[in-house]
Order: C-alpha cells, then structure tokens, then sequence
C-alpha cells in the first residue's frame, strides 16, 4: 500500500480544500491511504474517516501540534491535542490519547526542530524522513538521524492542496491493511520510502499559496 503520512485539508489555516477532495484526489494518484494532520484540529480527519468508510482507501486520523520547540505529528489520534505544551508534554498527551508520536521536518529551514533531539529519543515513535515540501537538505539529514538512532520512519507529501498530494509515501507490503497493521508496519521499521520532491518552483508556489490561505485572500 502506498500511503501518504502528512496531508491537510482546509481545517488547517494555511490548507486549501475539504477533506472529500484531499481523498479523492489521492485515489487518482494511485494512493491507498492517507494521514490526515491538521494543525492543531481533527475535524478533517474525522470527516475524512466517515467519508472513506464505504471506499477501499484508509485514514489514518491524525494532528500536527505546535509545541514549544516545534511540530509534532501524532498518528491515530481522534482528539484535539493541546498546542503550546513542550515536546515531551506533547508526547505524552499524544500517547494518552491511544496515538504514536512522530516528528516532523525536524531539520527544515523554515520549520525545524528547535529544541534537543538528542532528549527525545526515548520518547519519540518515530521520524518523519522524507517530506516533499522541505526546503534545503532537510530530508537527507533526517534520514542520517533516524538510521543514527535506528528510529522508526514515515514519509508524506505534507500537502496543503490536492496538487501536492502523493509525492512522497512509504510503501508498505500488503493491500488492503488496517489502520492496526499499519501502525505496527511503522513501529517494525517496515516500509520503502517513495516519491520526490517538489520543483524549488513548485514548494515556492505552494508556500505563496498557504500564506494566501491562511490569511483569508
């Protein structure tokens, strides 16, 4: 199954259209799945979990919170996730929540990680390696922790419109898995990243674009 792990639909500021869209259009790219993470919102997971519930296309319901030191992707999380809290705060509330806790980008230029990485390795479930939006050498250096460490990885296109969607995944063994096997594929560190990045012209357009979305133009 090839799924993407970071998308949002238009419940995030900065996200441009509904949740039906976001899935739809990523049927058509030859995607089995996505990870809805809304910033700091659920409603468009929940949508798209109703709306994909007679489709052969699995949701992954998900969050990206804004913590103190930086986002964090909580995967299988149903509820809202107090925003503002550190790291391991965030973590924790994630975890309580029946969730896995996964950082995201956390060497990009414009969204990295500001706090120690070093001190989240026995709290963290995993690390977002490839994203197809990230300026700079973010993802190569990623890529060199989570093997440092021997961390659990995942990949998403971190779209904020259909446009974007799919370009990068992980591809796991097996169709039609549930949201469990899923899970448990990540956690064994099973899985082939895929995709590519967007055109230095493309993450520019789409950046212009979440700016205009999130300002209401």
């Amino acid at each position: 199954m090839k799924i993407d792990f970071h998308t949002h639909t238009f419940f995030s500021p900065d996200g441009s259209s509904p949740a039906e869209e976001m899935i739809e259009a990523a049927r058509k790219k030859g995607i089995q799945g996505l990870a809805i993470t809304d910033h700091n919102e659920i409603r468009g997971a929940m949508i798209a979990i109703e709306y994909a519930k007679e489709k052969p296309f699995l949701i992954i319901p998900g969050i990206e919170v804004k913590t103190k030191e930086g986002d964090m992707l909580g995967l299988n999380v149903k509820k809202n996730i107090p925003k503002g809290l550190s790291a391991k705060e965030t973590i924790k509330k994630i975890k309580e929540a029946g969730g896995i806790a996964i950082l995201p980008h956390p060497f990009g230029w414009f969204q990295s990680f500001q706090g120690n990485l070093e001190n989240l390795m026995k709290e963290i479930d995993g690390i977002e390696v490839f994203n197809a939006s990230m300026f700079g050498p973010g993802n190569k250096k990623a890529l060199a922790f989570a093997q440092k460490h021997n961390l659990p990885f995942t990949a998403g296109s971190d779209a904020h419109s259909p446009e974007s969607l799919g370009l990068a995944y992980l591809e796991i063994p097996g169709q039609n898995l549930s949201l469990t096997e899923v899970l448990e594929a990540i956690k064994n560190r099973v899985g082939k990243v895929s995709g590519s990045e967007k055109l230095l012209s493309q993450k520019i357009i789409e950046r212009g674009k979440r700016v205009r979305a999130f300002l209401g133009l």
